[in-house]
């Protein structure tokens, strides 16, 4: 069985390597693959499966033709360069850099999301094409079909989800493009419009996901209504829908199929180094055979490393007790002898692991993030207190957190700026590197018609070079700016698209 998944798996791979040489250059990557979709490639389960395994293998890949980065990289890049946690070193290119400064252009490799909507559209075919194998293969059953258009759903918005937080206004292509005389031009809809779309298909989505498929890669490695329900719990911080967020995390925390790794000895080896551990939700499962891309990215040809203010003031130092120490902080998240990225290298806190063994996952969602978010939500609406019950007697308890990071509010249901601040604070020490710091400040900033920009402006007071804070802070103070460009490429063969005002 296990060969015949990798059969199916490397099929498909080479299938999607060999179509995109004849794709790359439409827009969107919209042009269906001669032989490969469409009516005639989908007529039993098994091709319907491949379809599914595909999206899964081009997520962790990068095929030739269309750009050097797997998916992966991106979150990373678009997650971690404008915080404050990264800075650029040796390796990290001029477009990475610009980035980092607010001086990226539309001709940058990083405003390209056709990575995106290439992976998209192998979404859509499945969602159209898949029903009619119904009636060309009597062994596929309704189940069966409803399991795989629910992980077609999903991957298709946490793309999406992706592309609204990062370009903000971004064309909605729903449809799977079946012929060269399908529309081309297509306008972006408004971010809130993009969200919408997201929440109606995860709807439908979570009706349809397993809860399990058997076995525990699977299980974190492919889309379960678990899954479903993290995407929802941080769709309704977007969409400043509360209640609704506490609900889905609610829904993962009753599953009593999840748990936090305890903060102990092999805390760091279960949770990353080894992964699918029982904190894991949805993980990119890199492996033996795809290799993640940070060994090279942060340790041989190190384009990114922390920056000093990680460990001196996110987790801090016990210098008069160095064996109190916050255990996602130094030989977890980051080396504090040289600043190095260290969590997705790691083998355990002392050693690191070889080329050959760097395959640690991407961690999507994890059970401490759903704490997280239920913990913003209940502040929000204004129960700070059960807030800071879940971030100081779960996330910081486990964690061995030190002191002097604690906050102390005498009414935090009357502080909820203060609380919002603390919660971002211990989001920063959980998530160090995982793709989500700029987002959780974005998304935190940007409440209540951008009421706490402030957030962004101190962030960047915090880290930009002295030399450029003054440009970059007035640079942020235009929301337009915390949103890429799109590429020129795009601009030039959809003239239904309009350029970000910010960089006209």
């Amino acid at each position: 069985m296990i060969m015949k998944y990798r059969k199916i798996l490397i099929t498909l791979t080479l299938t999607i390597l060999l179509g995109s040489f004849s794709s790359c250059n439409k827009w969107l990557e919209l042009k269906p693959q001669d032989g490969i979709v469409g009516n005639e490639f989908y007529k039993t389960k098994e091709q319907v499966q491949s379809a599914v395994i595909g999206c899964y293998s081009a997520l962790l890949t990068s095929p030739s033709g269309i750009r050097d980065r797997p998916i992966a990289s991106d979150l990373f890049i678009y997650g971690e360069l404008r915080g404050d946690m990264v800075i650029p070193s040796a390796f990290a290119s001029i477009d990475e850099v610009d980035l980092i400064n607010v001086n990226i252009l539309e001709t940058s490799s990083l405003t390209s999301w056709n990575s995106f909507y290439r992976i998209i559209n192998y979404c859509n075919n499945i969602i159209d094409l898949a029903p009619a194998v119904l009636q060309t293969d009597p062994t596929f059953t309704q189940s069966q079909l409803d399991g795989y258009v629910a992980e077609a759903l999903a991957i298709r918005s946490l793309l999406y989800f992706t592309l609204a937080k990062t370009w903000g206004n971004v064309p909605l292509k729903l449809e799977a493009t079946k012929t060269d005389a399908d529309n081309f031009q297509i306008p972006t809809s408004t971010q809130l419009q993009v969200f919408k779309q997201i929440e109606k298909d995860l709807l439908e989505a979570e009706k349809k996901a397993k809860e399990t498929y058997g076995n525990v890669a699977s299980d974190k490695g492919r889309i379960t209504k678990y899954t479903v329900n993290a995407m929802q719990a941080e769709l309704y911080l977007w969409l400043e829908d509360y209640n609704s967020c506490i609900a889905a995390c609610k829904k993962i925390e009753e599953s009593n199929k999840f748990s936090l790794v305890p903060g102990n000895n092999a805390w760091f080896r279960t949770l990353y180094a080894n992964g699918n551990s029982p904190e894991g939700i949805f993980e990119l499962q890199f492996d033996l055979q795809q290799l993640n891309p940070f060994y090279v990215m942060l340790f041989q040809r190190p384009s990114f490393i922390g920056s000093s203010r990680v460990m001196e003031e996110i987790y801090q130092i016990d210098f008069l007790d160095d064996t109190k120490f916050d255990i996602r902080g130094n030989g977890a998240s980051i080396l504090s002898s040289d600043n190095s990225i260290y969590k997705y290298i790691g083998l355990d806190s002392d050693t690191r692991k070889t080329l050959e063994q760097s395959f640690t996952h991407w961690f999507v969602y994890r059970y401490a993030d759903i704490l997280l978010m239920k913990a913003e939500a209940l502040n929000q609406i204004g129960d700070g207190v059960g807030a800071l019950d879940i971030v100081n007697n779960k996330i910081r308890v486990r964690a061995r957190a030190l002191k002097q990071t604690e906050e102390v509010f005498p009414n935090p249901n009357a502080d909820k700026d203060g609380v919002t601040d603390y919660i971002l604070n211990e989001r920063a020490r959980e998530f160090a590197f995982e793709g989500k710091r700029w987002f959780d400040v974005l998304r935190n900033a940007k409440r209540n018609n951008y009421k706490r920009l402030d957030l962004i402006i101190d962030m960047v007071t915090e880290s930009a070079p002295a030399n450029k804070q003054q440009s970059i802070i007035t640079k942020y103070r235009d929301i337009n700016s915390h949103y890429l460009p799109i590429n020129f490429t795009e601009l030039r063969t959809n003239k239904a698209l309009v350029q970000n005002p910010f960089y006209k």
